[in-house]
C-alpha cells in the first residue's frame, strides 16, 4: 500500500493443547524453522522465537496486509498439522484455543528479543502460567483467570 507507514511488534505466545510437554528437544528446531517460515511466507518479520515443551513464543515485526488473527489461524493450524504428518509425537499434537499477543515499543525489542532467546533460563525459576500472568499483569491487561491458558491435566 503506497503511502502506509507502520511498525507493529509483537510477542506472541501459544500453547501445546493442555499444556502438554509434547515439543521434544529433538524436533523443536525444526518446529520453528517451519513456524519461521509460515510468518515470512505471509510477508511479516521474525526477529526471535523459542519456547518450552508446552508453549512457544514467537517476536514478530507484523505487516499490515493480514490480520493477526489470521495469521494466528494459519500459523497454528499448519504447525500441527505438519507434526502430526511427521508424527514427531506419539499422541496427536493440537495448540490450545488462544493465544497472548502483546506490542512492543522498538526501543523495547532488544529486551524482549533477549527475554524469548532465554526461556529456558526463565523457567529454572518460574513455570508457564507464573511467567504469562506475569506478562498480563506488567503490560496491565485486564483478564478472567478462567481463560488464562488451562492447566495441564
Amino acid at each position: 500500500m503506497a503511502n502506509t507507514f507502520t511498525q507493529i511488534h509483537l510477542q506472541i505466545v501459544v500453547a501445546v493443547k493442555n499444556r502438554a510437554g509434547l515439543i521434544s528437544s529433538d524436533w523443536e528446531s525444526r518446529l520453528y524453522e517451519y513456524m519461521v517460515a509460515i510468518i515470512q511466507n505471509h510477508s511479516h518479520k521474525v526477529l526471535a522465537i523459542n519456547g518450552m515443551p508446552d508453549h512457544v513464543h514467537i517476536l514478530i515485526g507484523l505487516r499490515p496486509n493480514q490480520s493477526l488473527s489470521e495469521l494466528m489461524q494459519i500459523l497454528k493450524a499448519s504447525s500441527s498439522k505438519w507434526i502430526n504428518e511427521e508424527k514427531l509425537t506419539k499422541s496427536r499434537f493440537a495448540w490450545q484455543e488462544g493465544y497472548g499477543a502483546f506490542s512492543y515499543t522498538k526501543s523495547d525489542v532488544p529486551k524482549v528479543v533477549n527475554y524469548i532467546l532465554k526461556q529456558k533460563e526463565h523457567h529454572r525459576k518460574s513455570n508457564f502460567l507464573e511467567e504469562y500472568r506475569r506478562i498480563l499483569d506488567k503490560l496491565e491487561i485486564d483478564y478472567n483467570p478462567l481463560y488464562v491458558f488451562k492447566e495441564p491435566e
